[in-house]
């Protein structure tokens, strides 16, 4: 018999079958987690097939859970999907391939991905637990690195030690490329981490996560490695930062959209004229994928429901000067937002 989630979303869907081929909603579906496979699912039973690779650990993982394992391949996939007519994909995530495969087989194909949308937008207590953890993690990293840093050493140096002390705590693995920039290079908000090295007096930005149980972290934080005393106009632009990603905690509550949001940082930044320079959105969704719904832009109508899980990263570039981000993973609970993170301080650090 299938769970509530399963039996909700096959519902939804208004197919015969869902079939799933995308590891993170295989994942999202199941709890179980393998590099290959796919899922059926339809009214009465939710099927995951994996070959002989994975078939063991599959079996293992779902014992006892609504969803059987089923040793096989595509093949037998395709046996399956025979006795049914219309079939649920999500398309963002299925290759036109495989598609139009399934079309030649007689099966009718439509999106299912509205159905897992809905779903996945609000997060189970158990699924806020994991981005709790996952959060967790990534500020103990950072509070290992931090005296770790030392001048002479590279971006590539200070991104793998932070790696490995993600991976020390208890990850799975990072949530994205860490992007960790030193001085002038904060200045790109998407800066690939580099061979430039740490100086006296460099403003670093390290935007960074990682995963536990496939469930993401996203934090980013900006500081001084030293004063040199030539930051003056950088420090009052991190005031005004903090200050509008602090409004976006008090003033964002449920019933809002993700403009509305974006509007809470972006009016504070324009009072201190430095709108122009806040080139991205205020937020995205985060859970299995680091970058999900809902959508925290200017011109974004989703509105933003209690289980909602998203950041809030309003920055400041000036080209080839600086960077400054300051990040945390959020959730809508009781209308009001809250922060997964508690460890890290979001005021200027001078280390």
């Amino acid at each position: 018999m299938l769970n509530e989630k399963l039996l909700r979303i096959y519902q939804q869907a208004g197919v015969d079958a869902l079939y799933i081929e995308s590891d993170f909603i295989r994942r999202y579906l199941s709890g179980y987690y393998a590099t290959d496979g796919c899922i059926i699912l339809d009214g009465e039973s939710c099927k995951f097939i994996v070959d002989l690779r994975y078939f063991e650990a599959a079996e293992k993982a779902l014992r006892g859970t609504c969803v059987e394992a089923v040793e096989g391949t595509i093949i037998t996939a395709n046996e399956l999907l025979k006795k049914y007519h219309t079939i649920g994909v999500p398309y963002p995530y299925t290759d036109l391939e495989r598609a139009e495969a399934l079309k030649s087989m007689g099966l009718q194909l439509k999106d299912c991905m509205p159905a897992l949308k809905a779903a996945m937008l609000i997060k189970t207590d158990e699924e806020l637990s994991l981005l709790q953890n996952a959060c967790d993690i990534a500020e103990d990293a950072l509070l290992a690195l931090m005296p770790q840093l030392k001048e002479g050493m590279t971006e590539r140096d200070a991104n793998a030690l932070l790696e490995y002390e993600m991976h020390k705590f208890g990850a799975d693995c990072p949530s994205f490329a860490t992007i960790l920039a030193f001085g002038p290079n904060g200045s790109v908000p998407h800066h690939e981490t580099g061979d430039s090295k740490l100086k006296f007096g460099d403003i670093v930005l390290i935007d960074f996560g990682c995963k536990v149980k496939g469930y993401c972290s996203d934090c980013t934080r900006t500081f001084l490695y030293g004063d040199d005393g030539k930051h003056g106009e950088f420090k009052k632009a991190y005031a005004e930062v903090l200050k509008a990603h602090e409004l976006v905690k008090e003033k964002l509550v449920a019933g809002m959209t993700g403009r509305e949001a974006d509007e809470i940082a972006r009016a504070s930044l324009r009072a201190a004229g430095l709108d122009k320079y806040f080139t991205h959105s205020l937020g995205h969704g985060i859970g299995l994928l680091i970058h999900e719904f809902p959508r925290l832009t200017p011109k974004s109508d989703e509105v933003i429901e209690n289980g909602m899980v998203f950041s809030d990263e309003p920055g400041v570039y000036l080209a080839g000067e600086y960077g400054i981000r300051i990040e945390d993973s959020c959730y809508m609970k009781d209308g009001r937002t809250h922060s997964f993170m508690h460890k890290t301080d979001r005021n200027l650090i001078i280390l």
